[in-house]
């Protein structure tokens, strides 16, 4: 593997020995470190974990790809319970104010769902960052800080949400149709709900946006 795929973090450093090669949460080893780690690990015949487990990840199977889409979707649902607050907060329109805090709800049930799926496969949330929403939600944030009329602003809120609740959808589709592959039918049927509240949630913005917040930001 490329030692440019590894992931860098700013925290604080941990040591690691090549005796003890499990790290930290959010500390993943150096590039250096994980080609020595590796090296002793496969000259001990050593399983890989932690981080160094994640790095290494690969996808031979369909219930690998399976669990890496319910990873993804969680870091996804994680980002935005962060996000959804601020753009509560930046919207003028009281209607979409409301939707996006109800959204917030929302979108908390979607990530325990998630978790609830995959500690069902005795696998944990954690994974790498979802980049794709990380991308549309600091694309989201600059607009919240653009010198912008409210109603304009608005209507670039909306644009913004809809961009990630599209994204989603086709998460959650693929996430879908695998488990139904997988013979995972508890699975199916919370992934079918929780896109569903997807797609009810995009045409109520649709909605919202072509009755009012458009109209308002026209005749700016």
């Amino acid at each position: 593997m490329d030692s440019t795929q590894f992931r860098k973090t700013t925290s604080p450093r941990v040591t690691h020995t090549t005796d003890d090669p499990q790290t930290a949460a959010g500390d993943p080893p150096t590039d250096s470190e994980c080609f020595s780690i590796l090296k002793h690990m496969m000259k001990k015949k050593k399983p890989l974990r932690g981080a160094l487990r994640l790095a290494f990840m690969e996808l031979e199977t369909l219930k690998d790809l399976y669990i890496h889409e319910l990873k993804d979707l969680y870091s996804a649902e994680s980002q935005i319970i962060k996000a959804l607050p601020k753009m509560a907060k930046a919207a003028s329109n009281a209607e979409l104010r409301k939707s996006f805090l109800e959204h917030l709800a929302q979108t908390k049930e979607h990530a325990v769902r998630l978790e609830k799926i995959l500690k069902s496969h005795d696998e944990t949330t954690r994974g790498p960052k979802c980049k794709g929403t990380e991308g549309m939600l600091k694309e989201g944030d600059e607009l919240i800080h653009e010198e912008a009329d409210e109603e304009v602003r608005d209507a670039g809120l909306i644009a913004a949400a809809q961009r990630v609740e599209h994204y989603e959808m086709a998460g959650y589709g693929c996430a879908r149709t695998y488990a139904e592959m997988l013979g995972d039918k508890a699975g199916a049927k919370l992934l079918q709900t929780t896109l569903d509240e997807e797609r009810a949630t995009d045409q109520k913005l649709t909605k919202l946006a072509v009755s009012t917040v458009n109209v308002a930001a026209k005749s700016r």
